[in-house]
């Protein structure tokens, strides 16, 4: 085969890249990881391969290792072995549980992040806000997916009230996960060649619309809960599926903590961040300060106090993993400081 036919071939699993290794070696993407090694995909077949050694050090930044969705290059064997992750050029990540600082990969090159969300006990517009501001770095271009459309008469109030929080161009789409002809609404982010991983909450319906976008039942479903509409994994571990339309798609686990990386810009609240901007004092904590902006708002109904808090939470949670992200890197440089991506504004009444 032809390096020409072998791109090519690759283009089918999401490949951007010109030209293949210069040393030669196979080049792959993984489509799941399991505690016994990987599965990857090059465009023709499913296979199997381990890591090589240098993956497995203690210490080694879990980062750095083979995600789903990562291009690598293998060396030939029984099994085949992942020697090299080709750069990422988009990934999404979160803060792993636990106190010390640790990132984990959910998804690599990627174009779109599908935030899916029942509009049944499971809608919260906080989490939503959560799922945006770990998406903000990504590279990837996030869309809200609003599920059980067929099972909410209140969806329509839904839908717009999330409009009305949400910054303006966020993409939202009200679906049926069951209802090809309503989840056809996704297909523009589905073209060949483009990946996208799909997030959200155990009972949103995420194994329901990866199974009609195959046009097959491939993903076990279950039932929710009543009281809170959440269900079981019934996605156990992050796959990488081809779909028919020539696009990936990335299905992962309910995720129970999203937590912040500590480099998350919270573009999504730049309402917030003007309005304290225009606040008297540059150091205002926004309580009772005299001519806060912040707290005009919120007495005013601008701005509500349940996207207030939600900002709050986040920025503080962000302001902790960044502190901890400057510890870890401060001893790889042997102690040297270094500045910090989120300084404390002066305290000094504005001119």
């Amino acid at each position: 085969m032809t390096d020409a036919q072998s791109i090519e071939q690759l283009r089918h699993i999401g490949w951007r890249g010109q030209a293949l290794p210069a040393d030669g070696r196979r080049l792959a993407r993984v489509v799941a990881q399991h505690r016994a090694g990987y599965e990857l995909h090059d465009g023709e077949q499913v296979f199997g391969a381990q890591p090589a050694g240098h993956f497995l050090k203690r210490g080694l930044d879990p980062a750095e290792r083979p995600a789903v969705g990562d291009f690598v290059e293998i060396e030939p064997g029984k099994p085949p072995h992942i020697v090299i992750v080709q750069p990422r050029r988009t990934v999404l990540s979160r803060a792993a549980a636990g106190e010390r600082y640790e990132r984990q990969v959910i998804a690599a090159n990627i174009d779109y992040v599908l935030v899916l969300t029942g509009l049944d006990g499971d809608f919260s517009p906080a989490r939503i806000e959560r799922y945006l501001s770990l998406t903000e770095g990504s590279g990837a271009q996030p869309v809200v997916v609003l599920s059980k459309l067929d099972q909410r008469a209140e969806a329509a109030e839904r839908t717009a009230e999330l409009r009305a929080r949400l910054p303006a161009g966020t993409p939202i789409h009200a679906i049926n996960g069951k209802d090809p002809a309503s989840v056809a609404a996704l297909a523009v982010y589905m073209q060949p060649g483009d990946s996208a991983v799909l997030v959200g909450s155990s009972g949103a319906g995420k194994s329901t619309l990866t199974n009609t976008l195959m046009g097959s039942e491939r993903m076990a479903t279950g039932s929710v809960r009543d009281h809170d509409s959440r269900g079981r994994h019934t996605t156990t571990y992050r796959a990488l599926l081809q779909l028919p339309s020539g696009g990936c798609l990335i299905d992962t686990p309910g995720m129970r903590e999203l937590k912040l990386t500590g480099e998350e810009n919270l573009d999504l609240f730049a309402d917030i961040e003007a309005l304290a901007e225009n606040c008297r004092f540059a150091d205002c904590g926004h309580g009772s300060e005299p001519g806060c902006a912040v707290q005009e708002a919120l007495d005013e109904g601008v701005l509500s106090p349940e996207r207030w808090r939600n900002y709050l939470k986040l920025r503080d949670e962000r302001e902790e993993q960044a502190t901890l992200l400057e510890s870890r890197l401060r001893r790889q440089r042997g102690g040297r400081p270094a500045a910090k991506p989120h300084g404390p504004r002066g305290s000094r009444e504005r001119e």
